[in-house]
C-alpha cells in the first residue's frame, strides 16, 4: 500500500495543534458532532454494531476526495446529517492489518449540530446517543477516541469551540497571460481550471460559506460560479481584490479584507495570486505563532483553486484560532 499521493496537500494548526499534512498509508476522516445544552456541551456518540463499540462518524477517503470533503459525506451518510466543519480536532493515529502494521489517520473537526435528528444507516451505524462530554469519556470504546473529546473540551471551555469560517480561494487556472491579448480582466479559465472550479464547488461544501465575495475578474467569477450555482446564493463583486487594484491601491485591499472579518461570518473571498499577501498580512495580526503555523508565507502562498480557512471564535470577538490550507484536487 502506497503512501498518499503529494498532490493531497493539507495543513492545519490551532494554539494546540499542528498537522504538517497526512503522512499515513490509509486515510480517513470524521467528525465530533456537538451542541449546547441546558446540561452544557453534549455530543453525538454513534455505535458500530460489526465492532459493538461506541465511537465517532468517520471513514476511509473516496478516491478524489480531500479530507474535509470525506468527513462531511461520512457524517451525511452514516447518521443523515448535513455539517459544516468547525474548529480542527487533533488527529488519531493508530495501526490497522493482522500483523501487517499499516499505518493509519483520522483526521477530526468539530460540528455544532442543530435541531436536526440522526438517522442511523442501519448498517454501519445502528444506534446514535447524545452524552455530555462527561458521560462520553466513559463510554468511548477505544482510547485514541478520546483524544480530539478532550480538545473540544477544551475548546468549549476556552469560548474557542463555536466559529464562523473566513474562506480565502486563489482563482483556478486560468489561460496563460502570453497567449491573451485582450482586456486581462476577461481573461479566462483554462479547461484545467473549469475542472478544478468543479472540485473546488465540492472542496467548499465542507464548510458552506453563507457570503460570497469575488473580484469581479472573470478567471475569479468562473471559479465561484459552480458553487454559487450549487448553494443558490449570489455573490459581491469587489474591485479592491482584483490584481490592478491591489497593485495601485493596496490599502484599499487591506481595508476591504479587515471589513470583512470584523463583520465575523461565514465568507468565501476569491482572489489573484498576487492579492494574497496583502490578505494574509491583514489576517496575521496579532496572532500568536501557534495559530498561524499553518498560514503558507512563501510565493505563490496557494496553488490554483486552493484555500485558506481562518476560523474566527464568535464568542471571543472574531478572534481567528485556526488556519487550515486545501489543495483542491487536481487530475
Amino acid at each position: 500500500m502506497s503512501q498518499p499521493p503529494a498532490r493531497m496537500a493539507a495543513a492545519r494548526s490551532t494554539a494546540g495543534i499542528l498537522d504538517a499534512g497526512p503522512t499515513a498509508q490509509v486515510l480517513a476522516a470524521g467528525v465530533l458532532p456537538w451542541r449546547a445544552a441546558g446540561q452544557g456541551l453534549e455530543v453525538l456518540l454513534i455505535h458500530r454494531p460489526h465492532y459493538d463499540d461506541w465511537s465517532w462518524p468517520k471513514g476511509k477517503l473516496d478516491d478524489g476526495e480531500t479530507l474535509p470533503e470525506c468527513a462531511r459525506r461520512e457524517v451525511l451518510e452514516e447518521i443523515g446529517l448535513q455539517v459544516e466543519l468547525g474548529l480542527p480536532l487533533p488527529i488519531t493515529r493508530y495501526t490497522v492489518g493482522n500483523g501487517k502494521k499499516i499505518s493509519k489517520e483520522v483526521w477530526y473537526w468539530a460540528a455544532e449540530v442543530g435541531r436536526a435528528a440522526p438517522v442511523p444507516d442501519g448498517q454501519e451505524v445502528d444506534r446514535t446517543r447524545w452524552v455530555t462530554a462527561e458521560q462520553a469519556r466513559g463510554l468511548l470504546s477505544n482510547a485514541t477516541d478520546a483524544e480530539p473529546l478532550e480538545a473540544l473540551i477544551a475548546a468549549h471551555r476556552d469560548q474557542t469551540l463555536r466559529t464562523a469560517p473566513f474562506v480565502i480561494l486563489r482563482h483556478a487556472k486560468a489561460k496563460p497571460r502570453s497567449s491573451w491579448s485582450r482586456a486581462e480582466g476577461q481573461r479566462p479559465l483554462a479547461a484545467t481550471g473549469q475542472r478544478q472550479a468543479m472540485a473546488v464547488r465540492r472542496l467548499l461544501s465542507a464548510w458552506d460559506p453563507q457570503k460570497v465575495i469575488t473580484s469581479p475578474w472573470l478567471r475569479c467569477v468562473e471559479t465561484v460560479t459552480p458553487f454559487v450555482k450549487d448553494t443558490r446564493r449570489g455573490f459581491k463583486e469587489v474591485s479592491a481584490f482584483t490584481e490592478k487594484s491591489a497593485k495601485n491601491k493596496p490599502h484599499k485591499a487591506r481595508q476591504e479584507m479587515a471589513k470583512l472579518l470584523g463583520k465575523q461570518r461565514s465568507t468565501l473571498l476569491c482572489t489573484h495570486r498576487p492579492v494574497l499577501p496583502l490578505l494574509l498580512e491583514v489576517l496575521a495580526q496579532g496572532l500568536p505563532a501557534a495559530v498561524l503555523a499553518a498560514l503558507p508565507r512563501k510565493d505563490p502562498f496557494l496553488s490554483p483553486g486552493a484555500v485558506i480557512v481562518a476560523h474566527q471564535a464568535l464568542d471571543r470577538g472574531g478572534k481567528i484560532v485556526s488556519v487550515e490550507t486545501y489543495d483542491v484536487w487536481d487530475d
